[in-house]
């Protein structure tokens, strides 16, 4: 995997993804990233220190591409949900890092920046739903993140091919 010139942390953390998708966290190193990016295994380590750096950098790009998720739903509760599910099944390799703290920097600002934006967009339609916005919120999130966990990890009985139908069918049962 080439890179254009200025465009490294971009390719690397591409490359990342693709690394996660295939083979999951354990096989990602940067000496390989930095191998598959055809430049010296010091040059991951000049962008993000080390691998908590780099997963930090991973983290904020998918919580991010979250709230951009969540934002194009619309207000809508449901469909946040459906969003969701859409986004954690097509951006498996961030959703496999962005909800594991013990891999990251969770101090750093932009990636708390981040976490707070897409949180609050999850969250903020739940009061349209119930008085009780925080366990209204808090269970819409349990429900869809777990199901787009079973969705990734192929445990469903039956998976079906079409997660975002199933995300609808399973988010209607909250949301009524």
């Amino acid at each position: 995997m080439a890179y254009h010139h200025g465009q490294l942390r971009e390719a690397i953390l591409a490359a990342a993804v693709e690394t996660i998708e295939a083979g999951g966290l354990a096989t990602l190193s940067l000496r390989d990233l930095a191998r598959r990016a055809g430049v010296s295994h010091a040059a991951p380590a000049h962008h993000f220190g080390d691998r908590a750096g780099l997963l930090t950098a991973l983290a904020t790009d998918g919580f991010r591409l979250l709230a951009e998720a969540l934002t194009d739903a619309g207000e809508n509760f449901l469909e946040r949900g459906v969003a969701y599910v859409r986004f954690g099944t097509r951006h498996r390799g961030h959703f496999e890092v962005m909800f594991r703290p013990d891999l990251y920097h969770g101090d750093d600002p932009d990636l708390v920046a981040a976490q707070n934006r897409a949180s609050d967009l999850l969250y903020s339609g739940a009061a349209t739903v119930d008085a009780d916005a925080a366990t209204t919120g808090l269970a819409g999130w349990a429900l869809v993140h777990g199901l787009t966990s079973l969705y990734n990890a192929g445990a469903l009985p039956d998976q079906p091919d079409d997660a975002t139908a199933l995300a609808r069918r399973v988010a209607a049962r909250l949301v009524r």
